[in-house]
């Protein structure tokens, strides 16, 4: 039996090499590791020996050779393959040891060029890999140094690998193989180059755009009892991010609640540690209550206080460990999802009871709460028919500085922290959005409506409902107010101060109805359609 060792990140070969060694197992390697193996007293067989040519073009030619793959690819279960090696001079080889150039780590890196990024193409690896894959019926193919201790295990036990073994190994294989394949498309399908440049230019969207995501789990159902579904992540997916949760207690996690937990994980994450502790309430993918409070109960029972009817059944979000006080308050209420970057023992225990609450510990990314920005994603992905909407992800961030007061009236000082507390949240309810906040606490919110006009009534509608007052609100708008109806509305309603985008051609019938009505407003510049 032998074993073809050839690997870029040497994690794990020399141990894993010595048990093999010690198993009878042949050891044939290349370069580097043939290197590694003979230094540290292991009989190991250079490539260049076993095929009887030596390397050649700096490397890029050493085991693109028969007796390398005429040794993978044979089947062993028939005579005529096994008289062909035997004619040839040719000896199986049962076991590849493979990991590719670093090709991702390489172009991920600050200055990258383009000859870099080639020299770290692997060519003689995955044909090796692909090779004893399609033939893994009698090959073992490891790609990644975390399946040597189950491999290790069998043969010590056996002898050999089961068959459900080397499929597994194999179907690894070529996932590996299409992860390899598709960065480098990914990353040379963004480059063109343009007339008098040396380097080629980078684009933002590449000409063809391949993605790898790794299932997580099969889900009970979709959106509805009859659609399938299935949770996949990234295949690097960023520190912080939803798909990176730990369970810790409650049912498995539903279609819906995954799409709603993102929803809140990510509005939460918005707010940084110097704003206070935060609480995100959402329901059917809109927040329905965000707060920001001293600690976590405050912030909760803020957040709560915005519409008790939509919270019952709502996703919960913290941007703080959950401590014992507001587990109390929150187990008073029915929860499906609640997720933080912590719980202390105590807010467990107050949850152990209730077992079929999800609760997802989501750990912090390095940096802590002010890091949380990395963990967003870059790009966002729309399905439609037969194709994909792709954009950069709508991760602006909007400060003080940015604003333009349009209104004779200037906002105050606390009306403007209320202002860039409602533009936040604003950010993530569905468009049309208005959400009326005061004290960083949104007291009605108006989402998802065909008509600006209808979500401003509806938000109104539901701070009545709730028992709040909107005397002495700030309003944001995602967009423009096309007409003035709408800032009629939200000031009768009691906001005196408005953000929007501005934008509209009838800015100035809007800004003259700000001042007719007394109340400041100020233009974003930006704004947050989110459908």
């Amino acid at each position: 039996m032998n074993a073809l060792l050839s690997v870029s990140d040497k994690t794990g070969i020399l141990e894993f090499a010595r048990a093999l060694h010690a198993l009878g197992i042949g050891l044939i390697s290349t370069g580097g590791t043939a290197r590694l193996l003979a230094d540290q007293g292991l009989p190991v067989t250079e490539v260049a020996q076993w095929t009887g040519f030596p390397e050649m073009l700096d490397g890029r030619v050493k085991t693109l050779h028969p007796k390398v793959h005429g040794g993978l690819l044979a089947r062993r279960d028939l005579p005529e393959h096994m008289a062909a090696l035997k004619a040839a001079a040719i000896d199986t080889i049962d076991l590849l040891v493979v990991n590719l150039y670093p090709f991702e780590a390489t172009v991920a890196k600050a200055g990258c060029t383009l000859d870099e990024a080639i020299e770290n193409i692997d060519i003689g690896g995955p044909a090796m890999v692909r090779s004893a894959a399609k033939n893994w019926k009698d090959v073992g193919v490891l790609t990644d140094a975390a399946q040597y201790p189950q491999v290790l295990a069998e043969l010590q036990a056996t002898g050999q690998l089961a068959r459900s073994t080397k499929f597994a190994l194999s179907v690894a294989a070529f996932n590996r193989i299409a992860q390899y394949d598709a960065a480098i498309s990914n990353y040379l399908s963004a480059l063109s180059f343009e007339d008098g440049n040396s380097q080629p230019v980078p684009s933002l969207f590449p000409a063809q755009s391949n993605s790898n995501f790794i299932k997580l789990q099969d889900l009970r159902y979709g959106e509805n009892p009859h659609q399938s579904a299935a949770f996949y992540r990234d295949l690097y997916p960023a520190p912080g991010a939803l798909v990176t949760a730990l369970q810790l207690q409650g049912k498995e996690l539903s279609y819906n609640n995954i799409a709603d937990a993102d929803a809140a994980w990510e509005c939460v994450k918005s707010f940084d540690s110097a704003g206070g502790v935060a609480c995100v309430i959402v329901k059917h993918a809109n927040p329905c209550g965000v707060a920001l409070g001293v600690d976590a109960l405050q912030a909760y029972s803020k957040a709560f206080q915005t519409d008790p009817t939509s919270a019952f059944g709502g996703i919960i979000a913290l941007n703080c460990t959950l401590d014992e006080p507001a587990a109390l308050q929150i187990s008073k209420q029915f929860v499906e999802v609640l997720m933080a970057p912590g719980f202390t023992p105590e807010a467990l225990a107050v949850f152990k009871s209730r077992v079929n609450v999800r609760i997802l510990k989501i750990a912090l990314p390095p940096g802590g709460r002010s890091a949380w920005q990395q963990g967003r994603n870059a790009i966002d992905i729309k399905r439609v028919g037969s194709g994909l909407l792709m954009q950069t992800a709508d991760n602006h961030e909007l400060a003080q500085a940015d604003l333009t007061v349009v209104t004779k009236l200037a906002p105050t000082p606390a009306q403007l922290q209320d202002l860039l507390f409602a533009w936040k949240v604003g950010k993530f309810v569905k468009s049309n959005a208005i959400v009326f906040c005061k004290d960083h606490m949104t007291l009605g919110v108006g989402a998802g409506q065909m008509s600006r006009l209808d979500s401003a009534r509806i938000a109104g509608i539901k701070a009545q409902a709730a028992g709040l007052s909107l005397a002495g609100t700030a309003v944001a708008s995602d967009a423009f107010f096309p007409f003035r109806d709408g800032l009629d509305v939200v000031v009768d309603a009691g906001a005196t101060c408005i953000i929007q985008p501005g934008g509209s051609m009838r800015d100035q019938e809007v800004i003259s109805a700000a001042d007719e009505h007394g109340v400041a407003m100020v233009f974003s510049g930006v704004r947050h359609f989110r459908h």
